[in-house]
């Protein structure tokens, strides 16, 4: 298990607790009393630390190494039923975006993500979960099939933003992201959208417009990440905390904002403490957002979508 600077005292308790239990093993000393007492201590410390996170501590546990990825929930949520889809019939199959066909419950959807890497050479190979305009064609490739055979979309969003290098650039990476979303606001199916950890800027709009648009608990949706925004306003990344808090970042503020609609709850110390439980929540999620839009013509998704989108960021002074 990886612990983030502020999980220290967790970390220390944790230590404590399997070094006494260990000695109960080895010997005849009687350490019940001692381990129920640290494990009360771990308990409590556990919520005292997760109930006050601050905005970047969450930035840092949606950055965890061991959350779980778009193919992680793909797998636990579809099983054997999932067929990835690949390339945009253009230029390549972009390994920083996956996509595909899979059964969640006894209905089909095409679902489709931003993938991270989980050592060195995955994270070259999905070039850091950061998507080249190939990524955002295939995506809409595969939402409009999706719309042809009356397939509902579900995307995860997982990125430190789209890829900004100058062959992304030239091959159009800006106007792949607008395309996306112009389309993604008219798609004749119902659409889910879910920010599983990090939402930065373009790159996660290029996927993010949805009927029901959800992030988990410690996840981030802003147009920079607090790193960058320091850099440009301080000069440093020294500030990135302060950023993290005047952005307004985490899912509570998104959702004040009315960024998005809903926050689904993580097990306690994150994602990655409990796959099992995060997993059948967010199938859960997915299965009753579906049921509140799978009755509704394709005329009066596309209206409510755009109603939706058009009413944010208006200001009353």
């Amino acid at each position: 298990m990886e612990y983030l600077e502020f999980e220290a005292p967790i970390k220390e308790l944790q230590e404590q607790y399997n070094k006494a239990c260990a000695i109960g093993v080895d010997s005849d000393v009687d350490v019940t009393q001692t381990c129920k007492q640290i494990e009360k201590k771990l308990a409590s410390t556990k919520k005292e630390i997760y109930k006050n996170l601050t905005a970047w501590q969450r930035v840092q546990l949606s950055r965890h190494p061991n959350r779980p990825y778009t193919l992680d929930y793909i797998k636990a949520i579809c099983g054997e039923t999932f067929l990835e889809l690949h390339g945009d019939r253009n230029v390549a199959d972009d390994k920083a975006m996956v996509g595909g066909l899979g059964k969640i419950g006894e209905q089909s959807f095409m679902i489709i993500g931003q993938q991270k890497g989980y050592n060195t050479k995955t994270r070259q190979y999905r070039n850091f979960g950061m998507a080249n305009p190939e990524g955002y064609r295939k995506a809409l490739r595969l939402m409009k099939s999706a719309e042809k055979f009356d397939v509902p979309v579900v995307t995860f969003i997982d990125t430190p933003g789209a890829y900004p290098g100058l062959e992304a650039e030239e091959r159009g990476q800006g106007e792949a992201i607008a395309r996306n979303i112009i389309e993604m606001t008219r798609l004749k199916v119902p659409v889910i959208v879910v920010v599983i950890g990090e939402g930065a800027s373009g790159g996660a709009l290029g996927i993010g417009v949805g009927d029901k648009v959800m992030m988990l608990e410690n996840s981030w949706y802003s147009v920079i990440s607090p790193e960058n925004c320091s850099s440009i306003l301080w000069r440093s990344w020294d500030h990135k905390e302060q950023a993290a808090e005047a952005l307004k970042l985490t899912a509570t503020d998104a959702k004040k904002l009315k960024v998005i609609d809903s926050i689904i709850k993580e097990p306690l110390g994150g994602a990655h403490s409990n796959r099992e439980e995060m997993f059948t929540t967010l199938k859960k999620v997915i299965i009753e957002s579906h049921a509140e839009l799978k009755n509704l013509s394709p005329k009066e998704l596309v209206e409510k979508r755009m109603e939706k989108y058009s009413s944010m960021g208006v200001f009353k002074g």
